[in-house]
Parts: C-alpha cells; sequence; structure tokens
C-alpha cells in the first residue's frame, strides 16, 4: 500500500478529482469529513491530510511514500526528496511585489516580507543583493503599507490583491503549480506500486 500525503485546501479539492479520473476512488470522503486518514475502494492507496507546508517533510522523512503539494511548498521547505510530476493544478507564479518605482539595490540592505522566507533569501541571494527577511503568516501585501517591509514575495495568481492596495509586480520569479513528490527509499523500496501510481495519474492528466 503506498501512503499519499495531501495537502489541505483547494489543492485537495483538485488532487481528488484528478485521483477519481486516474480511477482511484474514496467512498467515505467528502468536505464535511474532519478524518484525515482514508482507504481508497482498492485497497492500493492511504490518503493522509496535512497542512501544505508539511507535506514535504512527511514525505522527506517517510511517514508518507508519495505527496502532492504545490512548487512552493517544495521550494519553501527544501526537502530531500524526488519531484517527479508536474500536475498542472493551481498555476500561478512566485514574484517581487511593492510600490510602482521600488528598484531593489545590491547598495542597501532591503527589507523583505514573505510567507517564503528562504525562497525570498534564496532569489536575492543569486542577485546578491542584501535582505532582511520578515516572516508573516497571512496579508503580506499589507507589509509595504505600513512600512514594515520595502516589498514582498508571494504567489501571485490574478494580481488582484496587489492592485486592489495599490502595489505592482516589480519582478517575476519561478512558475509554480501542484507537483508529485516522492520519497527517497520509497522510490527503490516501493518501485513497482510508486511507479504504478505515477502512471496512473500521468493517465489522469491526459
Amino acid at each position: 500500500m503506498i501512503t499519499l500525503a495531501l495537502a489541505k485546501g483547494r489543492t485537495a479539492d483538485d488532487s481528488i478529482k484528478l485521483l477519481e479520473q486516474a480511477g482511484i476512488h474514496f467512498d467515505h470522503l467528502n468536505s464535511k469529513s474532519r478524518k484525515l486518514v482514508f482507504y481508497d475502494t482498492a485497497g492500493m492507496v492511504k490518503l493522509i491530510f496535512v497542512k501544505a507546508l508539511d507535506v514535504p517533510t512527511y514525505v522527506e522523512n517517510g511517514a508518507a511514500d508519495m505527496g502532492i503539494v504545490g512548487k512552493d511548498n517544495i521550494m519553501e521547505s527544501q526537502a530531500d526528496i524526488y519531484e517527479i510530476l508536474d500536475l498542472k493544478l493551481g498555476r500561478c507564479k512566485f514574484a517581487v511585489a511593492g510600490f510602482n518605482g521600488t528598484h531593489p539595490s545590491n547598495n542597501n540592505v532591503l527589507t523583505v516580507a514573505s510567507k517564503y522566507p528562504a525562497v525570498a533569501e534564496k532569489h536575492f541571494h543569486k542577485k546578491k543583493i542584501p535582505i532582511n527577511t520578515i516572516k508573516l503568516n497571512g496579508s503580506v501585501e499589507l507589509a509595504p503599507l505600513i512600512g514594515l517591509a520595502d516589498v514582498i514575495v508571494d504567489i501571485v495568481e490574478t494580481g488582484n490583491t496587489l492592485r486592489e492596495n495599490g502595489l505592482t509586480i516589480l519582478e517575476e520569479m519561478d512558475s509554480v503549480s501542484t507537483r508529485l513528490i516522492v520519497n527517497k527509499a520509497s522510490f527503490t523500496t516501493k518501485s513497482e506500486s510508486v511507479h504504478k501510481m505515477i502512471h496512473t495519474l500521468q493517465t489522469g492528466l491526459e
């Protein structure tokens, strides 16, 4: 049996639809249930629901053989896992945003607010721009408005929230979508089951 970790929220809804398209069904799964563990009707998949940022951790440490989670959380966690398949769900992008005319400079230390400090630090390190990061868990758009940060690094889908708060995209970063990840040991020890799952999901994408 394959243990599959799935991020809660909108990612879960889209992922469940994809699993069903691939022929993997969970009869007792419904949106009102508070259960965290489900088994598919064929007895091949054990599904566990965890917070999005925890999915790579569960997979890296072998608590789950595979996981379905956004690329943003994979990048932030920096987990040692295999990223196998782009499921093409929840497409968006990382971006640096702030007030129009704000230009990051390598002459001054930039204050960056983000839910993804590791992603922000890696990005600006490549550009050789020194930064101070402020970790926020929500409403990062507020940070430049009240002078808490010069810019933000965040996920952008439509850009409406930025525009409504007088901010603009200063720089587009990495593209983000939902990915299938695999524990490195499971990839070897459960090779047949893992590859079957990969093939099944690929079929569901077609």
